[in-house]
């Protein structure tokens, strides 16, 4: 009887873990920086992203956290006005809580996208890659769900 009160006290340990933060821990002096990307043109890819940059966000609190989205290749694509009504209102739905959204302008001369096709607010950058780079040099964490 009492190894199975023990193992149950074990087991509680476990199911009520709370993560520890590394220090600084995030505050608005000491957010925690993300740099997700999107390369596909793939709906479900694209919520995914979008999903886990809202998780995020939602754990730390929009405050404590910079998260970034760069867009290239196919993925292009979820930041067109014309796009998916879904991801467009997904998107518009981040940007509201300051999550910065980057186009890559050698996908868009590729393509022959115009900034005026994207969603208000996008940001271009000449290379989507480097821009991925810079950030990680700048202290952003590279998530790619």
């Amino acid at each position: 009887m009492k190894k199975i009160l023990l193992l149950c006290l074990c087991m509680m340990q476990f199911v009520s873990a709370e993560t520890e933060f590394a220090i600084p821990k995030p505050s608005i002096d000491h957010p925690r920086k993300f740099v997700f990307p999107i390369t596909v043109r793939d709906r479900k890819a694209i919520n995914h992203v979008l999903s886990s940059a809202n998780n995020v966000m939602k754990f730390y609190g929009p405050e404590n956290t910079e998260v970034v989205i760069v867009a290239y290749s196919q993925g292009i694509e979820a930041l067109m006005k014309d796009g998916d009504r879904d991801i467009r209102k997904r998107v518009e739905a981040l940007m509201t809580y300051d999550v910065e959204f980057i186009a890559c302008g050698n996908t868009m001369r590729t393509l022959h996208i115009k900034k005026k096709d994207l969603i208000d607010g996008v940001e271009v950058v000449t290379a989507g890659i480097v821009e991925l780079i810079e950030r990680q040099l700048r202290g952003y964490i590279y998530i790619r769900p």
